[in-house]
C-alpha cells in the first residue's frame, strides 16, 4: 500500500535541504510528483510553491505527470537522429496523440525523448518498459506498440 506523502515528511526536516530528497521519495512512492504533492511540500518546508516546482522542473529526474502502464523512451542521441529518431518520435506523438512528458488519456503509455541509451551502434533505439529495440523502423515500430496495447 503506498505511503502517504506526510508519512514522507517523517522521514524528513523541514530544512530547504530536504526539499530534493523529499522530491525524490514522493516520485519514487507514486511515480511522479502532482500539483497537490507540490503544494503540500511548500506548505511542510515553508516555500512558495513557485520555488519548489522550479527546483522540481530544472531536474529531468522528476516528472509531474502520472506515468503510464509501459514507459517509451526515444532515443535522441547524435547517432540515433541522424539515422531517424527524430522520424520515430513524430511517429510516436501522432499515433498516441501525446507529446513528450505526457500519458495516453487510457495511461497504456507515456513518452520521453533521451539524450543516449548507449547503445549507439545499434541506432536509432527506442526502449520499452525496460526492452531495448534497436534498428527501428517506423512500420517496425507501429507493429512494437500493437504488442504492448
Amino acid at each position: 500500500m503506498p505511503e502517504t506523502i506526510e508519512a514522507i515528511f517523517k522521514k524528513h526536516g523541514r530544512t530547504s535541504d530536504e526539499l530534493i530528497p523529499i522530491l525524490q521519495d514522493v516520485q519514487k512512492e507514486f511515480g511522479y510528483i502532482a500539483q497537490e504533492s507540490l503544494k503540500k511540500i511548500s506548505r511542510y518546508l515553508k516555500l512558495s510553491e513557485n520555488l519548489v516546482f522550479g527546483v522540481a522542473s530544472f531536474y529531468t529526474q522528476f516528472r509531474f505527470t502520472e506515468p503510464g502502464k509501459h514507459a517509451v523512451k526515444v532515443c535522441l542521441g547524435t547517432a540515433c537522429h541522424v539515422r531517424g529518431g527524430s522520424t520515430l518520435l513524430d511517429t510516436l506523438e501522432r499515433g498516441l496523440g501525446i507529446s513528450c512528458g505526457e500519458t495516453t488519456e487510457d495511461r497504456r503509455f507515456d513518452l520521453e525523448r533521451v539524450a543516449c541509451l548507449g547503445c549507439c551502434a545499434l541506432s536509432p533505439v527506442v526502449q520499452i518498459d525496460r526492452d531495448i529495440y534497436s534498428r527501428m523502423s517506423v512500420n517496425r515500430l507501429t507493429e512494437l506498440l500493437k504488442k504492448y496495447e
